[in-house]
């Protein structure tokens, strides 16, 4: 009804400046005349060019690519895309599946690496749940890798455990003893449930008719209503989880029984497999399990144990050797077993295996600490020349290790006390001083910068190829350092 002039578009006011200064040029609305490059985008010292050189040139993928023998369906995400963002996001700290698809949108580094592709967070658990156990010897081809650069000498290393969060809550845990006298009201609980439904049942056949509607014609009682069958998958659980225990302490007492009877032979100079047969069978058939031994009903495998902190997690234990020069980890694994005492040997004869040698020097705290493992490390020094300090006791805050005494050792002085007395010695003293410096930064570097402290797979064998693939980007960030701008390629050629 009115003419009005044009209004021009409104600029929102703006503070002028002191002086004339002349800006540089700025549009937020210019459209881009050529495609951007993502290449341009990223330094060129950044990990995210290590991780995809190392993929692309050097890691060896057989292991998955073998797993593909389908030529029909869908193409599939390549899997360089995938181990690629994997091994970046264990590297970097972001490792669910769901992250890393937010991050290949919000993340020049994981845009560059998946080639400006998303792929959706089940397309990426699916693929490490697929090819696990590939990914998790992906920590072996990273000690090759290290070993290729000198970075591994084998001369000092040092043993040691931590606990990882399992994914499972110890609330979920129920004790052998609660779980027997919960497992009988529940199974009283459901022949209650029972006796009701017969008696609803019949009663409704006798009066009513359209119950053969609801039920069949046949009218049968299997037809049980949702809360008994609630009841009947809780008591599933239990009783599975009860027969865990069962098997669990059976299996403990047959081997301790075995050992006790091998070691009774070789006292007495004889050899019978039969009787350590014989022996660890009686055992486990007499074996009842402690009231308190445990089980969770989300990831069985998993135990509450207590870290570092004093408080009691439903955790892993989980393993790792460590080499001084470079803090290479040499080994690595997971155990259901709070107690580190069990590991010393394997640990020991892992970390020779990946590495072809056996080290001078091998340096562990008092939770390895057992007489049979300072038998262990006696017979280890004479078949392979390592020198083991095994701490026999451990110290108050900022108490002093006492000199040793003067003299000759007695001769009836045990493996612990000749171990606790070479540990007082300078040289003892010297080399064992350099255990924490050589393992703890390396579980502090996991935990923060991998976000490493709690596993996101279940059950014993997830959660040691989990622990194994985040010893393996250690191991690469390591590298990565060590190597700098000049490319991994050409550091190895």
């Amino acid at each position: 009804m009115f003419e009005v002039e044009p209004a021009e578009g409104k600029q929102p006011p703006r503070r002028a400046a002191a002086v004339d200064k002349r800006f540089r040029s700025f549009d937020p609305h210019q459209v881009l005349l050529l495609p951007p490059s993502l290449d341009d985008w990223l330094p060129q010292d950044h990990l995210a060019r290590f991780v995809a050189e190392l993929v692309d040139d050097v890691l060896d993928l057989g292991p998955v690519l073998a797993d593909y023998t389908e030529k029909r369906g869908y193409p599939p995400y390549d899997p360089r895309l995938m181990v690629r963002l994997l091994i970046y996001g264990y590297t970097t700290g972001v490792r669910s599946s769901r992250a890393i698809e937010r991050k290949c949108v919000d993340d020049v580094a994981f845009r560059f690496l998946a080639a400006d592709q998303a792929p959706d967070y089940r397309s990426i658990a699916r693929f490490r749940r697929r090819h696990l156990n590939a990914l998790a010897d992906l920590f072996t081809q990273s000690l090759h890798l290290a070993q290729k650069l000198d970075m591994v000498k084998m001369g000092r290393v040092a043993l040691d455990g931590t606990k990882l969060e399992a994914n499972a809550s110890k609330h979920k845990a129920m004790s052998y003893g609660r779980l027997v006298t919960k497992e009988e009201r529940v199974e009283a609980e459901i022949a209650d449930l029972e006796a009701k439904t017969r008696a609803l049942l019949a009663d409704a056949e006798a009066t009513d008719a359209a119950e053969d509607q609801a039920f069949g014609p046949d009218g049968k009682e299997v037809d049980l209503p949702a809360e008994l069958d609630r009841r009947e998958k809780r008591l599933a659980r239990m009783q599975a989880a009860r027969a865990q225990i069962e098997a669990e302490a059976a299996d403990k007492a047959r081997r301790h029984a075995q050992d006790t009877e091998r070691r009774r032979q070789e006292r007495a100079g004889t050899s019978d497999e039969q009787a350590v047969t014989d022996a660890g069978e009686k055992a486990a058939a007499k074996a009842r399990p402690k009231p308190k031994a445990q089980a969770n009903f989300t990831d069985p495998d998993s135990r509450i144990m207590k870290n570092s902190d004093g408080a009691y997690i439903q955790a892993y234990n989980a393993q790792a050797v460590v080499d001084e020069a470079h803090q290479v980890i040499t080994a690595a694994d997971v155990t259901c077993n709070p107690s580190d005492a069990l590991n010393y040997t394997a640990m020991l004869d892992q970390s020779a295996a990946n590495t072809g040698a056996h080290p001078e020097q091998a340096l562990v705290d008092a939770g390895y600490c057992s007489e049979a493992n300072l038998e262990a490390a006696k017979d280890r020094q004479l078949a392979c020349g390592t020198d083991t300090f095994m701490a026999t006791g451990r110290l108050a805050h900022d108490e002093q290790v006492p000199p040793a005494p003067r003299g000759r050792i007695p001769k009836d002085a045990t493996l612990k006390e000749r171990m606790a007395r070479e540990l007082r010695t300078n040289p003892g003293r010297k080399a064992y001083s350099r255990r924490k410096a050589i393992v703890e930064p390396v579980f502090g570097q996991i935990m923060t910068c991998q976000n490493g402290r709690q596993l996101l797979l279940r059950g014993e064998d997830g959660a040691r190829c989990e622990w194994r693939l985040l010893a393996a980007c250690h191991n690469l960030r390591k590298i990565f350092r060590h190597v700098g701008s000049a490319g991994i390629t050409a550091a190895i050629a």
